[in-house]
C-alpha cells in the first residue's frame, strides 16, 4: 500500500486512474454481462485457449484480463474470487509476472517478436497453472506476424492461454477472429461513471459538487479511464473542493446558462445576440473548438426533448433544464432543428482544417440565424394534402389561393392550346380493339396482368370515371367561347408519314424501331396507340423503356403540334408477307437495313441451316454490260 499514499515528500505517488483499477469481477464497472460470461466459463470448467475483447479505449478491457488471467492462476485452482493478497495476485496487478506476460502490440509488431513468443510457448510456467500472453493493440500486428501466429494460436499447449485486447477488430484478420471467443465491451454508462467517481472523491477526502462530477463523466464519453484522468487534473487543479466553474474554466468549455442563450439566440434568430454570445464566451477562455461542438449537442438534446426522450438522455444540457429545453424543442420544430444540426457540424469539419475556427463558427450560427422556418413548411404541405379529404367548398378556396391568376389570362392561355381543354361530354372510356391475347403497355412502361378486353374496358373505364369526377370538381368546364371545338378524326393515321419527317436527333434512333409497328392508331382526344405485330418483341421492348417513349412521344407531338398520350401495343398479329428483295432501297436508314434483312424469310432460313451470323450488309453489284458479240458474216454459195 505504500504506492497509493500520497503522504511523504519521498512517497511514489500513483494516479487514480491506476490506483482505483478494478481488481476482481465484482469491482468491474459496467461489464457486467462480460464478467458474468466469464465467471461461468469458470465455474463450469469451459475455459478457451484464446479470447478477443474489444471495446473502446478506457472501458475495461486490459483490467478485465489481469483478473481473468488471477482467477486461472488463482493457488487453489480457478476461482471467480481469487486472494488479491498473494503474490501472484500483486505481481499480476502490477504487470510483472513471470507467468502473465503482457506484449504492446504497437511496439512489438513484427514477426521476430511472435517467433521469440512461439519458441517460448512450449516452456512450462514457473509457479503458475498457466502462462497467460496478453496481447494489447493485437490489430497492430503485421500480417506476417499474424500468418506466424495461425498455428500456434490454433493448437496451443495445454497450459498456454492468448488473451488479446485490441480497439480495432476490424483490422484483425478473419483467420485469427476465428479462433478466438470475442466479448465486446461496451461504453460504460454516464451513471455507472458518475457512481465510481464519487466513491473515488470519497476515498481520496475530497468535496465535489454532483454538478462538476457529472460534467466529468459526460466529458469522458462513456470511458472510465478518461474520467478517472479529468478527475487527476481537477484534483490538481482545485483546493480541496471541485465545482463545476473549475471543471469549466480547466476544460475551456462554456456553462449551461450560456448555451442556454445562445439557443434561445437563435431560435428567435437574433443574430446579434448570437454573436455578442459568442464573444463572452471566448472571453471567458472558452476554444471556439469546444463551444461549437458543445451547441452542437445541446442541439441534439434539444431534439431528443422534441421527440418526448427523458432528462436521462442528455449529453450536454442539465436534466434540470428539461421543461426550458422542451419548449424550445416546441418553439423550434424538429425540421428546422436537423438543419441547424447540420449546418453546425459542417462547420465542425470546416474548423479542424482552419485558423480562422471562430470566424466559421460565427458564419454558421448566423446561417442558422436567418434559416427558414422549415417546420411551418411542412405543416403547410401536410394541411394542403388533407384538404381534399373536406368539403369541396374547402378544395375551391385552396384552388384560388393557389392559382390567383385572372380568369381572362386563363382563358388565353387555354385558346393558344385547345387541345390541352378536357371535356366530360365528349370523352369516350378507351376501348382497346384488339384480341383476348394481346397485351397492352401502358403509359409507364409497364406490361398489365390484365389479359383480355373485359379487364382492360374495367380499369380504363374506371380511370375515366375518376378523371371525370376529378375535372368537375376541380375546375369548371370552359365555356365554347373560350375553348374552340377541334374535330378529332378517329382511326389508323400514316405512321410512315410521321416518321419520315424525323431527321436527326433523339428520336431518330427510336424511330427506327417505330417502323416496325403496324399501324398507329388515334383513340379518344389525344391518345395515339402504335400496334406492333407479333414478331417486333425486340423493337416493343426497345420503344418501351422511359427514354425511348418520350422521344417517340415528341416526335407525335411535334407532328401533330399537340400534347398526346402513347399506348404500345404488342398484338398477336403478324407482318402481311409481300414480295421484297433483301436489300432494301438504298435511301434507307441503316437500322431499317439491318432489320429487313434479318428478318426476310430467305436470309433467316440460310443463317439457321449454316448456323451462321450476318456480318456486313453490303447493297448488290451491278451487274456489267458485256457487249454482245458480232453476228457471224453470212456464208455466200459460189
Amino acid at each position: 500500500m505504500s504506492e497509493q499514499e500520497v503522504g511523504g515528500p519521498n512517497a511514489r505517488y500513483t494516479v487514480v486512474a491506476r490506483r482505483y483499477r478494478p481488481k476482481s469481477f465484482d469491482e468491474l464497472v459496467g461489464q457486467e454481462t462480460v464478467a458474468r460470461a466469464l465467471g461461468n466459463a469458470i465455474e463450469s470448467g469451459r475455459v478457451g485457449h484464446a479470447y478477443l475483447f474489444t471495446g473502446a479505449r478506457g472501458v475495461g478491457k486490459t483490467s478485465t484480463a489481469r483478473i481473468f488471467a488471477k482467477a486461472l492462476n488463482a493457488p487453489d485452482g480457478p476461482s471467480l474470487s481469487p486472494p488479491q493478497d498473494t503474490d501472484t495476485a500483486e505481481a499480476i496487478d502490477s504487470g510483472e509476472d513471470i507467468d502473465v506476460i503482457e506484449i504492446d502490440g504497437a511496439s512489438n509488431r513484427g514477426i521476430d517478436e511472435i517467433r521469440q513468443l512461439r519458441a517460448n510457448v512450449n516452456v512450462r510456467p514457473s509457479r503458475s497453472r498457466y502462462k497467460i500472453y496478453i496481447i494489447d493493440e493485437v490489430h497492430m500486428l503485421t500480417t506476417q506476424a499474424f500468418n506466424a501466429l495461425l498455428k500456434t494460436l490454433e493448437e496451443p499447449p495445454a497450459h498456454v492461454k492468448f488473451f488479446f485486447c485490441t480497439t480495432d477488430p476490424e483490422k484483425i484478420p478473419i483467420t485469427v477472429l476465428s479462433r478466438c471467443q470475442r466479448f465486446d465491451f461496451a461504453p460504460v454508462k454516464t451513471d455507472a461513471i458518475l457512481d465510481r467517481l464519487k466513491f473515488i472523491c470519497r476515498e481520496e477526502k475530497v468535496e465535489a459538487d454532483d454538478e462538476a462530477l457529472a460534467l466529468i463523466a459526460r466529458k469522458a464519453n462513456g470511458s472510465m479511464r478518461d474520467s478517472q484522468s479529468l478527475l487527476e487534473q481537477i484534483l490538481s487543479f482545485s483546493q480541496g473542493r471541485i465545482d463545476a466553474q473549475q471543471v469549466h474554466d480547466l476544460l475551456g468549455t462554456a456553462d449551461d446558462s450560456l448555451l442556454q442563450a445562445l439557443a434561445e439566440g437563435l431560435a428567435r434568430r437574433a443574430g446579434g445576440e448570437v454573436l455578442e454570445g459568442v464573444e463572452r464566451a471566448i472571453s471567458q477562455g472558452v476554444d471556439a473548438g469546444q463551444l461549437g461542438e458543445q451547441m452542437l449537442g445541446y442541439l441534439r438534446d434539444v431534439v431528443a426533448a422534441g421527440v418526448g426522450a427523458p432528462a436521462s438522455l442528455f449529453r450536454t444540457a442539465h436534466p434540470g433544464s428539461y421543461a426550458e429545453v422542451k419548449q424550445l424543442a416546441q418553439s423550434w420544430g424538429s425540421v428546422t432543428l436537423l438543419s441547424a444540426i447540420q449546418i453546425l457540424d459542417e462547420a465542425l469539419v470546416k474548423m479542424r482544417s482552419s485558423v480562422q475556427g471562430r470566424t466559421i463558427l460565427e458564419v454558421a450560427l448566423l446561417q442558422i440565424c436567418h434559416l427558414q422556418d422549415l417546420q411551418r413548411v411542412v405543416e403547410w404541405v401536410n394541411a394542403a394534402g388533407r384538404l381534399p379529404e373536406g368539403n369541396s367548398e374547402e378544395r375551391s378556396t385552396a384552388e384560388k389561393k393557389k392559382s390567383p391568376a385572372p380568369l381572362r389570362e386563363t382563358q388565353e392561355a387555354v385558346v393558344e392550346r385547345p387541345s390541352v381543354a378536357f371535356d366530360p361530354s365528349s370523352h369516350r372510356p378507351y376501348q382497346p380493339a384488339i384480341d383476348s391475347d394481346a397485351t397492352p403497355i401502358l403509359s409507364d412502361g409497364h406490361r398489365s396482368e390484365v389479359s383480355g378486353r373485359k379487364g382492360v374496358e374495367e380499369r380504363t373505364e374506371s380511370a375515366a370515371e375518376s378523371l371525370r369526377e376529378t375535372e368537375s370538381e376541380s375546375a369548371p368546364a370552359p365555356t365554347a367561347a373560350a375553348v374552340p371545338k377541334v374535330p378529332r378524326t378517329q382511326g389508323p393515321l400514316d405512321l410512315r408519314e410521321i416518321l419520315q419527317e424525323v431527321a436527326k436527333g433523339t428520336g431518330a434512333f427510336v424511330a427506327d424501331f417505330a417502323r416496325a409497328a403496324l399501324r398507329l392508331e388515334r383513340l379518344g382526344e389525344r391518345t395515339l396507340r402504335l400496334i406492333f405485330p407479333k414478331e417486333a418483341a425486340l423493337a416493343v421492348e426497345h420503344c418501351s423503356q422511359p427514354d425511348n417513349r418520350a422521344a417517340l412521344r415528341q416526335i407525335f407531338e411535334d407532328h401533330l403540334k399537340e400534347p398526346v398520350d402513347l399506348e404500345l401495343i404488342h398484338s398477336e398479329e403478324t407482318t402481311p408477307k409481300v414480295a421484297e428483295s433483301v436489300i432494301p432501297d438504298p435511301s434507307a436508314s441503316r437500322l431499317e437495313t439491318e432489320r429487313r434483312v434479318q428478318e426476310h424469310p430467305l436470309v433467316r432460313r440460310v443463317l439457321e441451316q449454316f448456323r451462321g451470323e450476318i456480318v456486313r450488309i453490303e447493297p448488290a453489284a451491278k451487274t456489267p454490260q458485256v457487249p454482245e458479240p458480232p453476228p457471224p458474216p453470212a456464208k455466200t454459195t459460189h
